[in-house]
């Protein structure tokens, strides 16, 4: 009796994490028949990669170690980027366990170093393959040049706003690596392990190398501007830029052309500018040279609109849209004290005799004029006798011994017509589409890519990694748009 109500252990499996086991893994169902994986490798399939294979030294027929493949290494690092994956340490730990890493390398091990050499190995085959990449959708009808937008977003350099030295630090840092890397001596002869010390010798030398792109970062901005000057030792090629929170920090100006039809990326290019204006004229450019001819109209926000712009724009026969800043120079006149009612349109302008009439009844002559580019600048003044005896001298211009003086501004032609054409309802709703299509890529490169931060550093390197995120773009918009239909056409046929 006591046998029988005595409690027997029970018997469970026990997980033992220490055996090694070997079985048999279908690599091919690994991930299913719709998984973005494959559609990567589709496409990636369909890129002329040839560059890529001609700088391989292994050959068939002799001895040596196999290349890893250029499809794979890019298929790998698109579908990293569009699961917000940029290091290269991740990706290789990924490739370990992560089945559609695994089906993409057809369970192969990469090593980190590989991974990471392959993304920045050569700026020009990238270009390529992007531009490939954009013939491949313009083929699709995915691309049409009817119009494109363009939008620069601050990217953060991959360095800290705490590394930015004078030239005098720089020296002084460049001179101590300088002594280290020598008293170091021979690695070989270290007790330590060889591996170890020649890691130690590669950290101190590429300190060096910084230190030294700084200083030549340096001299060369002596050369274009005066004052204090400091660079990052540690990305000597960024610059401090404002960011959408209002804050500054180191970061390239990242700037993209968006095809409208179906919101394609049609061109990037990092750029150290702080501003917009600059970069739309080589924006167009951009577009011209990687689809064969410039878009027949571009839309773009008051960073851009500029009368120089404009006028480009117009001698390249491209229909600009855009938002001009006027400017009535109301800050400047309420700094000097001037009360609204003696702003510039409470003067009223004779173009019988080319004068204002001031509201007090005084006459403003013509007193000169300037010629910028776009528009005439005519400058009228009131005698000062007349200003000094008036009574509404302390509100109109309190602190003037001069007398009061009025500018009018004459655009030329083109961008009067510009102006004219912003006020009609059509080139207004198309501005207001211009949000949506433009700044889209962006945040959907910030956001789900994740590349709010270059994980490399130096312009070149930048813009390759902006090219990286932007191929990864376009693909997922290849995939929703053509791919994924292809599929679901496929599976209802069948």
């Amino acid at each position: 009796m006591e046998m029988e109500e005595a409690r027997k252990s029970p018997r469970v499996r026990l997980v033992n994490r220490r055996q090694l086991l070997m079985r048999t893994i279908d690599v091919e169902r690994l991930i299913e028949e719709d998984h973005p994986a494959r559609a990567v490798w589709e496409f990636t399939g369909r890129l002329d990669l040839s560059r890529y294979y001609e700088e391989i030294e292994a050959v068939e027929g002799v001895a040596g170690r196999s290349a890893l493949d250029p499809r794979m290494m890019m298929s790998v690092w698109i579908y990293a980027y569009s699961e917000g994956v940029g290091s290269a340490r991740e990706i290789a730990r990924l490739c370990q366990y992560h089945p559609a890493y695994q089906w993409l390398t057809g369970m192969q091990s990469i090593n980190h170093h590989s991974l990471s050499d392959f993304r920045v190995r050569n700026h020009e085959q990238l270009d390529e393959v992007f531009v490939n990449a954009l013939g491949l959708l313009s083929a699709e009808g995915l691309i049409t040049l009817e119009r494109v937008t363009q939008d620069g977003t601050k990217i953060k350099a991959n360095a800290g706003g705490d590394t930015f030295r004078r030239e005098e630090h720089i020296r002084k840092h460049l001179e101590m690596a300088q002594q280290q890397l020598e008293a170091m001596g021979d690695p070989e002869s270290e007790e330590v392990s060889l591996r170890r010390a020649k890691a130690r010798q590669r950290v101190v030398r590429e300190r060096q190398q910084r230190l030294a792109s700084a200083l030549q970062e340096l001299e060369r901005l002596k050369a274009e501007k005066e004052g204090e000057i400091r660079v990052s030792t540690t990305d000597p090629e960024a610059r401090v830029m404002k960011q959408p929170d209002g804050g500054f920090a180191p970061s390239y100006n990242t700037q993209i052309c968006t095809d409208a039809a179906q919101g394609v990326i049609v061109a990037v290019e990092v750029t150290q500018a702080g501003n917009d204006f600059g970069q739309l004229v080589r924006g167009v450019e951009s577009v011209e040279e990687n689809l064969g001819r410039p878009p027949d109209q571009v839309v773009a926000d008051g960073g851009f609109t500029t009368r120089e712009n404009i006028l480009e724009m117009a001698d390249r026969h491209i229909d600009f849209i855009g938002s001009l800043s006027t400017g009535d120079g109301t800050n400047r006149l309420k700094a000097l004290g001037v009360d609204p009612a003696f702003y510039p349109d409470a003067f009223i302008y004779n173009p019988g005799d080319n004068t204002y009439t001031c509201p007090a009844g005084n006459t403003l002559k013509i007193h000169g004029k300037e010629k910028l580019t776009g528009y005439t600048v005519f400058r009228y003044q009131a005698q000062a006798s007349d200003c000094q005896a008036c009574p509404f001298k302390a509100q109109c211009c309190p602190k003037s011994k001069k007398g009061r003086g009025v500018t009018r501004r004459e655009d030329a032609p083109v961008v009067a017509a510009f102006i004219d054409k912003m006020n009609t309802d059509t080139a207004k709703e198309i501005y207001r589409q211009r949000s949506r299509l433009a700044e889209f890529p962006n945040a959907w490169i910030k956001d789900k890519i994740g590349l709010r931060q270059f994980s490399v550093r130096g312009l070149l390197k930048a813009g390759m990694e902006a090219l990286w995120a932007c191929l990864t773009y376009n693909i997922q918009v290849w995939i929703r748009l053509r791919w994924r239909q292809q599929s679901f056409q496929g599976v209802v046929s069948s």
